[in-house]
């Protein structure tokens, strides 16, 4: 896996560039709305990189996945036919949806926290909630939270522990790796059984 350490190597020079916070807001913004890769890729390495500015990097991570996550609101809301549904099509979501759209606003604060803080496809929820109207006020509450919760913890992490945990990953980057992708699997496949 020789490709992991180079890409690995990679992102953090990259993290350490004047440019990556503008970059790890671009992905966060997207992440929450279309893309399927989350922010963590970049949060990880750039809080890695430059521990001083862990707690500025998880706030922009924040802020940018949660207006992020108002583009996917106002993707539900607004352009659900002609955005919305090509989304969970091409996800494999349409099928169950709409089934899963009539109980949504009832459990929507929980549902919204739940897949802001785990490997759960937040962009899903996001055009969820505007597709069944969930209150906007719930909505963007539970996603400063849970949103904001997710990526200050895994920078207090990263801060607390630094060096050692660095090691930690990098000895172990493949089946990290490894880790990672059946995590974001795992979130795919949870979403496909529930909605």
């Amino acid at each position: 896996m020789r490709w992991v350490r180079s890409l690995y190597d990679w992102t953090m020079a990259q993290a350490e560039r004047r440019y990556a916070l503008s970059v790890l807001f671009a992905v966060s913004f997207i992440e929450s709305s279309v893309f399927p890769i989350p922010p963590d890729v970049l949060l990880i390495p750039m809080v890695l990189a430059a521990r001083d500015r862990a707690w500025l990097i998880a706030g922009v991570c924040t802020v940018a996945s949660v207006l992020g996550g108002v583009a996917g609101y106002a993707i539900g809301y607004y352009f659900y036919t002609g955005i919305g549904e090509p989304i969970l099509e091409f996800y494999g979501y349409i099928d169950r949806f709409e089934a899963f759209a009539e109980s949504y606003n009832e459990w929507g604060a929980w549902i919204v926290a739940g897949a802001g803080f785990t490997p759960f496809p937040y962009k899903l929820i996001t055009i969820a909630s505007g597709v069944t109207q969930l209150d906007i006020g719930t909505f963007m509450i539970a996603s400063v939270v849970s949103r904001g919760g997710r990526f200050f913890l895994v920078a207090a992490l990263l801060w607390w522990f630094g060096q050692p945990i660095r090691r930690f990953i990098e000895n172990n980057l493949p089946l990290l790796t490894w880790l990672f992708f059946a995590l974001l699997l795992g979130g795919f496949l949870v979403a496909r059984f529930l909605v």
